[in-house]
């Protein structure tokens, strides 16, 4: 996944080496980070067989084995994110990130890679039962994510921008609450999938 990152990076960096603005910056940044997560969270749930399934609902409640990967998805993609965000530093440069709120930033990068891992682990469950994994996935991945880009795109551009914690505090609620909605509706949902 980290390799998949650098090089994005790496070709981000070859690609445009006249330097980059705050918006084309931000947006470059956070593609990469939107198709680390699809290629990194994809395989959450193919990797288990008809055997392997029965085992874990023999040993657990379905919550928990949803809980538990959404947090493991979330915590690999915040290190992942963090790990991003410094080679993208590194190599596309820092000038972007001299009149930024360094705070607000890190909030935005976090709460956004949180959300794709919530998201996508969601979806991975779903496209992992329907039994058209890589296909399903990224057909209803897409519009589902979609708005939590839009959202954290727009934070994290303020924040880059210096702009006050009263203007950006909108989005960062709106980025907290869809990132519970998620994690609600797969407690909610996840026993029925797993169930069949």
């Amino acid at each position: 996944m980290l390799l998949y990152v650098v090089s994005a990076v790496y070709v981000s960096y070859l690609a445009v080496k006249g330097g980059l603005g705050v918006a084309l910056w931000n947006a470059l940044f956070w593609i990469i980070l939107l198709f680390a997560a699809f290629n990194a969270l994809s395989r959450s749930f193919q990797r288990e067989d008809q055997g392997r399934q029965l085992y874990l609902h023999t040993l657990v409640h379905p919550r928990s084995v949803v809980m538990a990967r959404t947090l493991y998805n979330a915590f690999t993609m915040v290190v992942l994110s963090l790990l991003s965000l410094l080679f993208y530093a590194l190599f596309l440069g820092t000038a972007v990130l001299e009149g930024a709120d360094l705070g607000q930033f890190l909030v935005a990068v976090v709460l956004g890679a949180i959300g794709f891992a919530t998201v996508l682990t969601l979806i991975a469950a779903i496209a992992a039962r329907a039994g058209n994994g890589l296909g399903l996935m990224a057909i209803l991945g897409f519009p589902l994510v979609l708005p939590m880009l839009l959202a954290v795109m727009r934070a994290s551009k303020l924040s880059l921008d210096g702009v006050a914690w009263s203007v950006t505090s909108t989005y960062f609620g709106g980025l907290l609450l869809l990132d519970v909605i998620t994690v609600t509706l797969a407690w909610l949902l996840f026993p029925y999938l797993w169930r069949d």
